[in-house]
Order: structure tokens, then C-alpha cells, then sequence
């Protein structure tokens, strides 16, 4: 039974002992509103400022991701032109090139 399941059930039940709906509705709504407030508050962002600093997080987020996936492009790039380097050593001994450079 999930959090609307089991919200629903109390509230008929209030309902059957007598609560009126807005009210039952009512203080739903505000114990939504507190708890969220109290989660927002033990995470720091209670403040004015917490939206300006959440975007700033993703901003951050974001070009940390940016960075990490240039680091790794570069990398492979260099692995394939050292590979290639090889690949062209390899060939430059194997046809006799040192010798007719020589």
C-alpha cells in the first residue's frame, strides 16, 4: 500500500468518526508544508538564497560532467595516435625504411 493508499484510508476514517473533509484536507495540506519545510531546513536551504544556490550546484554539476567527459575524450584520442605511431614503426622497420633512410 503506497502514501496516497494509506492517506486516503485515515482520512475516511476521520471522516466516519466525524471530521469534516476540508478540515481532514486541510490539515494535510499543512503537514505537507511542515515537513517539507523541516526537510529543506536540516538540508540547509530554508533560505532566500537556496534557489540561487541550487542552480549554481547544477551549473557546477554540469561542467564538472563536461570536464570529465573531455578529459576521457582525450584520452582516448591520445591512445589512438600513440597506437597509430606504433602501428607506423612497425611498418617503417618491417619494409626496411632505417636502412634506405640511411
Amino acid at each position: 500500500m503506497d502514501n496516497a493508499q494509506v492517506l486516503a484510508q485515515l482520512m475516511g476514517q476521520a471522516r466516519q468518526d466525524g471530521a469534516d473533509l476540508a478540515t481532514l484536507r486541510a490539515m494535510v495540506e499543512e503537514a505537507g508544508e511542515v515537513g517539507a519545510t523541516r526537510a529543506l531546513t536540516r538540508l540547509g536551504l530554508e533560505d532566500a538564497a537556496a534557489h540561487g544556490d541550487m542552480k549554481e550546484l547544477r551549473e557546477l554539476l554540469a561542467a564538472w560532467r563536461d570536464a570529465k567527459r573531455s578529459a576521457a575524450r582525450a584520452a582516448i584520442g591520445w591512445v589512438v595516435r600513440m597506437l597509430l605511431a606504433l602501428v607506423l614503426v612497425g611498418v617503417a622497420v618491417k619494409t626496411g625504411f632505417g636502412a634506405w633512410v640511411r
